[in-house]
């Protein structure tokens, strides 16, 4: 639960920091683009896919510079909220809710520091720990198999064992500079992966939607990403 959570608030970073249309000369150049083009959204949704182990799916809403929730509807109700100071997740099945101060001073992408991410930080640190490489070519190729959808994939390899996950794997659309799918893996090589679809950009979302009173019979864990 802890690396799901690590890699929601990496979908943070990059939601927070992450072209105007420029040579693709390498792929640091790219991830770049991608950076500056979502620093020019001001709001979006999108429907995502989550799968690890099993598979969870819902509505993101994301609001600059660092507003984001996310609405599950499998499992039904749960809820991720990060409003810039404190990240909540409500567990409906276990009736329970995690609770995660912001560590200002984070400096690295570990578990423990994770709530560093959620800021425009989070990917300077992503582009410092991590080496940024073309993972085929910087040629558009589908999606996956038998798709239709072009993109171009990143991947992302840890320059210390302090980083949460060993790889992160990037698919971002050329054409929209929009991220599609995110893949990481942990150095117990447990794979999660994020999947993008149905962007709607730039709708004013007022700030009120990343308010979030979790039940008041539910169980409360503070700064669960401390704890083992």
């Amino acid at each position: 639960m802890k690396k799901l959570f690590l890699l929601i608030l990496i979908c943070i970073s990059l939601s927070c920091v992450f072209a105007q249309n420029q040579t693709i000369l390498t792929a640091g150049n790219f991830f770049k683009s991608v950076s500056e083009y979502y620093a020019t959204i001001k709001d979006y949704e999108a429907s995502f896919k989550i799968t690890a182990g099993s598979e969870m799916s819902g509505k993101v809403s994301f609001k600059a510079p660092n507003l984001l929730r996310m609405d599950f509807d499998d499992p039904e109700k749960q809820v991720i909220v990060f409003d810039g100071e404190r990240l909540q997740m409500y567990l409906p099945l276990s009736n329970a809710t995690l609770i995660q101060e912001v560590d200002k001073d984070a400096s690295t992408t570990s578990a423990a520091d994770a709530g560093n991410l959620a800021t425009p930080q989070g990917l300077y640190l992503m582009n410092r720990y991590y080496f940024i490489a073309y993972e085929n070519g910087q040629d558009p190729e589908p999606l996956e198999e038998g798709s239709s959808e072009n993109v171009v994939k990143l991947i992302l390899t840890r320059k210390t064992v302090a980083e949460g996950f060993t790889t992160i794997n990037l698919a971002i659309n050329p054409d929209t500079k929009l991220i599609r799918r995110i893949r990481a893996v942990t150095p117990n090589d447990e794979v999660f992966e994020f999947s993008f679809t149905q962007y709607i950009l730039n709708t004013n979302i007022p700030d009120v939607r990343f308010v979030y009173d979790s039940p008041s019979d539910a169980n409360n864990y503070y700064n669960f990403l401390y704890t083992e």
